[in-house]
């Protein structure tokens, strides 16, 4: 039986984040993984501005600049077929340079992620499976793996980090998840070849069956995936309804056009979900284990790696007063809630806008009208503006008061300074 300082289960930006800012604290360290690697996920493949910090932090933000990927000017944005609304990422701070955001392969970027925990001597080990945990006195303190050829090893630790994603072993073993009231979501997500987008953005196209983001990842390829319900797909062939689904749009008829599927669509459903605290000691959750929010309000790369680096400030603390009780480590779960609950209102709302056609036009028309509100929604979106600032009721008088008197022109101002105005 080994024992680690932390074990984290997961080796996904959530995870490889976790075990790089402890490690560099000083921790003794491992994570597990069921897959070999590299491995590809099904992922938007997009990566909001805020995160390039964390990832020069890290260490690894070199690394995938070497590899010359696609950077994101801002969003393009269309209603049911209507037209399109193009908006840059506003500069954080005025005469600043407007940020961009990553678009970037997920196997390139998982892969560069572990590389780099191997290249500083952390443990990795993949095709082992977590199985279970260990408990003393209700709280965690070791897990139970399953190993290649059924081999079984045990490993204890003063803190289990479970980077696991949506289907992470605390919310099946510990009945973590909530269930979700509405009729959940659904992603599917594929590659196509040959094609090059007339410019540098994500395209966000909103209409029946579902909404979709495209955006470039390679210089002659594209990532597209479409979220819908889950009752759309009944009875369907993925492939089939995903193709019709592209080309039912008109928009992603014309940006498509010539392009080739260059490979058979990926599914990953209960696309949104909140998840109960642990009542336990010993163990956190970060990333997609600890919640997940619909894509097109939440870039999930970015969240996972912001939810690491809130854990290891609490770990940290925790280590050194020998403290990983569940009141100790709940000051996690308090960061996490204070730094992403008000993104999570703002998903809900545009929840109801873009499913309800007359709404959505009327959001997208006002925004085209009224820059600064446009400004201040991506900025939100790229994680770097307070998701508080779209959420208020400021910013709703705002939005009502552009609607009846539309500001074209902005001269020398701040997104921040227009909306306090």
């Amino acid at each position: 039986m080994e024992s680690y300082d932390a074990v984290i289960i997961g080796a996904g930006p959530a995870g490889c984040a976790s075990a790089l800012f402890l490690h560099r604290a000083g921790y003794k360290v491992i994570v597990l993984d069921r897959a070999l690697f590299p491995r590809d996920k099904v992922c938007g493949e997009f990566i909001s501005p805020a995160a390039d910090s964390i990832l020069e932090d890290l260490g690894v933000l070199s690394s995938i600049e070497e590899e010359n990927p696609e950077r994101v000017r801002g969003v393009f944005i269309s209603s049911y077929g209507g037209a399109e609304l193009g908006i840059d990422y506003p500069p954080i701070e005025k005469g600043q340079k407007s940020p961009t955001s990553l678009s970037v392969p997920r196997f390139l970027l998982d892969n560069l992620l572990l590389k780099q925990l191997k290249n500083v001597g952390i443990k990795v080990l993949e095709e082992h499976s977590v199985d279970d945990f260990i408990f003393d006195s209700g709280n965690v303190v070791g897990i139970k793996v399953k190993a290649p050829e059924n081999h079984r090893l045990e490993i204890t630790t003063k803190v289990v980090i479970d980077a696991g994603g949506r289907n992470a072993i605390s919310l099946r073993r510990l009945n973590l998840k909530n269930k979700i009231k509405n009729e959940g979501k659904i992603a599917i997500a594929a590659h196509w070849k040959n094609i090059r987008l007339p410019q540098a953005y994500c395209y966000m196209h909103v209409g029946s069956p579902g909404y979709t983001g495209i955006a470039q990842v390679a210089r002659d390829t594209i990532n597209a995936v479409m979220i819908t319900g889950t009752s759309q797909i009944k009875g369907q062939n993925i492939t089939e309804f995903y193709k019709n689904g592209i080309k039912q749009n008109k928009k992603r008829r014309a940006l498509l056009a010539g392009a080739e599927l260059a490979e058979e669509p990926r599914t990953v459903e209960s696309l949104a979900f909140s998840v109960k605290a642990p009542k336990c000691g010993g163990l956190v959750l970060v990333g997609d284990a600890a919640g997940f929010i619909d894509p097109f309000t939440g870039e999930g790369i970015y969240l996972s790696l912001r939810s690491a680096q809130l854990a290891a400030t609490t770990l940290d603390c925790a280590f050194k007063t020998s403290n990983f009780s569940r009141s100790k480590l709940a000051e996690y779960d308090q960061a996490r809630s204070n730094e992403f609950s008000a993104k999570f209102t703002l998903s809900k709302i545009l929840q109801k806008v873009i499913y309800n056609r007359r709404l959505c036009n009327l959001v997208v028309k006002n925004l085209s009208k009224n820059p600064f509100l446009a400004d201040e929604i991506v900025g939100v979106i790229g994680d770097y503006l307070p998701a508080k600032n779209a959420v208020s009721l400021r910013f709703l008088i705002k939005f009502l008061r552009g609607i009846l008197s539309p500001q074209n022109k902005l001269i020398d101002t701040t997104v921040s300074e227009a909306l306090n105005a």
